[in-house]
């Protein structure tokens, strides 16, 4: 069978669509805005990324057997119309970006209690944040019903050439589709209908778009921010290996890793706080003497260094946003407190020899778990953000 005439066993079942043969969504007629036409977006005229067949090349061996999920059109959850078109750019995105919605962990799996949380999710990004439309392309209920998020994201997957522009993720909103799931995963795990819903969708868009399944990442890798919970975050390593499972790739553990940024905040302590400290003294923003505690005066560092550097969210987190513009570069025979920091975690880590340039993929090791470097990479000149 096509694989875009299929659908993922064990999702949702109900009214929603079904991908044809042709791989465009078959629209009963009236109920949907219609499709944008040849007009482009600013940016590149060319479509860059890999091409070949029997599936796109980097994806992996099995991308053309891959399943796509049941997804539900926004005319189908009672999304209201885009305040304006959204922009479509003629390009496919290189990464997919995991966030969590931050909700309630609920117990009501059911599809209408999915279709109000979309229309939730919708009026915030519209009413409060001034968005077009919803920020994300796609969303998952903790009943492991899946949403088109913005309009026309679901389309241009299934063509798998050009992607919609979101508001998920500053930067990344166009290199990247953005999934919300439903609910807080700090502590708590995604429900194993989310779960199984969550692999199914990556391993489709990495098959659509030709994005390797090591390119998973979550909203944190790139922001000031907890999204996606630290549990949710946690498990991107299995997620990227059992979605490189269904695309017939097999993943090293440092592939199915990565050494990203970590986060850190208020109340955490030990020595990476104080590498941070180190550097937020040698920006200007620390006053007095490290100590490995992230405390009311660490806060007010980050913050007024976040102000300085102009970041999405002043919100004293340390994150991926902040981490690249301060872990700036050390040379062999630097003195001062970037050199100190350096210093501070090879000895943390059992580091014997650091390299003569600390760049970033060298700051990450010495400050991640082990793993591949979180590569960097924004969006191109002309996005929104709305």
């Amino acid at each position: 069978m096509n694989r875009r005439g299929a659908l993922v066993t064990g999702l949702t079942a109900g009214a929603g669509l079904l991908l044809t043969g042709t791989g465009r969504a078959a629209e009963p007629p009236g109920t949907e805005p219609p499709a944008p036409g040849p007009t482009r977006a600013p940016g590149p005229t060319a479509v860059p990324g890999p091409t070949g067949l029997p599936g796109p090349a980097g994806a992996g061996p099995l991308a053309e057997g891959v399943r796509a999920p049941f997804v539900f059109r926004g005319f189908e959850w009672g999304a209201r119309p885009p305040s304006s078109p959204p922009k479509i750019w003629d390009r496919r995105p290189i990464r997919i970006l995991v966030h969590h919605t931050a909700g309630a962990n609920g117990g009501d799996f059911s599809v209408p209690a999915a279709h109000r949380m979309a229309r939730g999710i919708q009026s915030y990004h519209m009413d409060r944040q001034g968005w077009l439309d919803s920020g994300q392309h796609f969303t998952i209920s903790r009943g492991g019903h899946v949403m088109e998020g913005r309009l026309w994201s679901l389309r241009e997957l299934n063509e798998g050439r050009r992607v919609v522009e979101g508001a998920h993720s500053p930067g990344q909103n166009v290199i990247a589709i953005g999934i919300e799931n439903e609910g807080t995963y700090i502590d708590a795990e995604p429900t194993p209908m989310l779960w199984d819903s969550l692999r199914a969708s990556c391993a489709y868009i990495c098959a659509q778009y030709g994005i390797r399944p090591t390119e998973l990442y979550g909203h944190r890798d790139y922001r000031n921010t907890i999204c996606p919970g630290d549990r949710l975050y946690g498990m991107l390593p299995r997620l990227r290996d059992e979605v490189a499972g269904l695309l017939g790739v097999r993943l090293s553990a440092r592939e199915g890793r990565k050494a990203g940024w970590p986060l850190l905040r208020e109340g955490d302590a030990g020595p990476l706080v104080e590498a941070a400290q180190y550097l937020l003294r040698d920006a200007g923003t620390l006053r007095g003497r490290p100590d490995g505690r992230f405390d009311d005066r660490t806060v007010t560092a980050v913050r007024d260094f976040q102000a300085v550097h102009r970041a999405d969210d002043v919100n004293g987190l340390l994150g991926g946003e902040s981490w690249p513009e301060l872990a700036r570069t050390v040379t062999a025979g630097s003195e001062g407190d970037a050199a100190r920091a350096v210093a501070l975690l090879a000895e943390h880590r059992k580091v014997e020899s650091v390299p003569d340039v600390v760049d970033h993929p060298v700051w990450q090791r010495l400050l991640g778990t082990g793993g591949s470097p979180v590569p960097s990479g924004t969006d191109p000149a002309g996005v929104a953000d709305r």
